[in-house]
């Protein structure tokens, strides 16, 4: 059960047991798409028009693309940045589901409002992510540096990446995109978890003896939860990635070509004029198969590890 649930057993679950799962759901999640992620990165720093009819940039396919990658930098390069990656996905989960348990339970407590309604769901999920995002957008910047780079490597390791980054651009560099991530967790999350619960319930329950139909349930939910949320939030998903390399133009620069921007306005609007409507959506096929997989496979593991833990202390039902 995601959220507090003072009719369920696993309200005796504490906000540590949500972190815990959070982080374990994060870490199997993050290993399974992170070539989807990688993709979705270079779509997304890419200024030239996508089109197989007139390819002026290098990518333009989803399959062109793997083909591209794994010729020229081996099976490997779908996991670059993946320890920069891994680190926010155990650090995210754990906060956020941390947050999101804590704060559907205060809710309940505090305010007249039923825990398990989608929109108490929203709101807190929203909240949330943003305390996930202020803890961990360091790791999502490193490992959209690392997945951005091609051949030759900029940065050797996570440790070499932290110390030029600090040196040549200062602890504001580890924030940088921090004002359209803001700005788009809120909904997106929010929509996320708005989104599972209500699907969740218009699928009914399952039958009380289907632990696969009810690991299932939640696949399916979460996979569609995934692709809602991440349709409706996608420019500003875009705009974070173009602001995260800011910078770093001499590793761009072997795949195209490079902008800076004064900021989120200046981004947006230079997308606008010099790419048209659909440069805030490059990218959006891979993104959307990676959101289906990752929020279907982040609460399925969830709910797994939630449970496992719950009948490890006992409470299982």
């Amino acid at each position: 059960m995601v959220g507090y649930d003072p009719g369920s057993q696993s309200a005796a679950l504490t906000p540590e047991d949500a972190a815990l799962a959070g982080s374990a759901s994060g870490m199997v999640t993050r290993a399974l798409i992170s070539p989807f992620d990688v993709i979705k990165i270079r779509f997304q720093l890419q200024i030239e028009r996508m089109s197989s009819q007139h390819p002026e940039g290098k990518y333009w396919g989803i399959f062109q693309a793997s083909r591209c990658i794994l010729t020229e930098e081996g099976l490997s390069a779908f996991w670059k940045g993946h320890v920069p990656a891994q680190l926010l996905s155990v650090c995210f989960g754990a906060v956020q589901f941390a947050s999101f348990e804590l704060l559907t339970e205060v809710v309940h407590k505090s305010t007249p409002y039923d825990s398990q309604t989608a929109g108490v769901h929203f709101v807190c999920g929203g909240l949330a992510a943003c305390s996930a995002t202020v803890a961990c957008q360091p790791l999502d910047t490193l490992r959209t540096r690392f997945a951005a780079q091609g051949e030759p490597r900029v940065y050797r390791s996570l440790r070499h990446a932290v110390s030029t980054m600090y040196h040549s651009e200062g602890v504001l560099g580890f924030y940088r995109g921090l004002a359209p991530t803001m700005v788009a967790v809120f909904p997106y999350a929010g929509l996320q978890f708005f989104s599972y619960k209500v699907l969740k319930n218009l699928m009914g329950p399952p039958p009380m003896d289907s632990y696969v139909g009810a690991n299932l349930r939640s696949l399916i939910c979460g996979s569609c939860a995934g692709v809602i949320s991440k349709t409706v939030t996608y420019p500003f998903d875009l705009i974070k990635k173009r602001l995260q390399v800011e910078g770093f133009e001499v590793a761009r620069a072997h795949f195209g070509q490079v902008r800076r921007y004064a900021g989120f306005v200046d981004c947006a609007s230079q997308i606008a004029r010099e790419e048209g409507l659909r440069g805030f959506f490059k990218g959006l096929s891979p993104s959307l198969v990676k959101a289906a997989l990752s929020t279907g496979f982040t609460f399925f593991w969830y709910e797994i590890f939630l449970n496992a833990i719950q009948n490890l202390k006992g409470t299982g039902e």
